[in-house]
């Protein structure tokens, strides 16, 4: 396991979750993780799959190379934003939670009682 980049990985991953103002277990549930697994990711313990490096970029709004702490070519421009909205609130984010484990049929019934709901 290559160390540097595992704490690295874990120091950027631990530093933008701060900001956005997301819990370990917020990210870890994000990402497929339990939240164990992910904080041994974020002291540098582990190094993430590339599939999971992808879902914690994506989660946390950078690219994968800038979790890595590389410098994108081209100039360093970053093309991604916080997936976190500033009006977010926490019953929002406790509703999308509960929402990504429902199978389509209770996520479609969901649908119709928000659209009712907000007519």
């Amino acid at each position: 396991m290559n160390e540097v980049l595992a704490i690295t990985i874990g120091s950027r991953a631990r530093e933008v979750r701060l900001k956005l103002g997301l819990t370990r277990g917020e990210v870890a549930e994000r990402v497929g993780l339990v939240e164990p697994a992910y904080g041994r990711l974020e002291r540098g313990k582990v190094l993430p799959s590339v599939p999971v490096l992808h879902r914690l970029a994506t989660t946390l709004g950078l690219t994968p190379q800038d979790l890595m702490g590389m410098v994108p070519q081209g100039g360093g421009k970053k093309t991604t934003s916080p997936p976190v909205l500033e009006a977010e609130t926490p019953e929002l984010r406790r509703l999308l939670a509960l929402a990504r484990k429902m199978d389509a049929e209770e996520l479609d019934a969901l649908l119709r009682v928000a659209t009712v709901l907000t007519r």
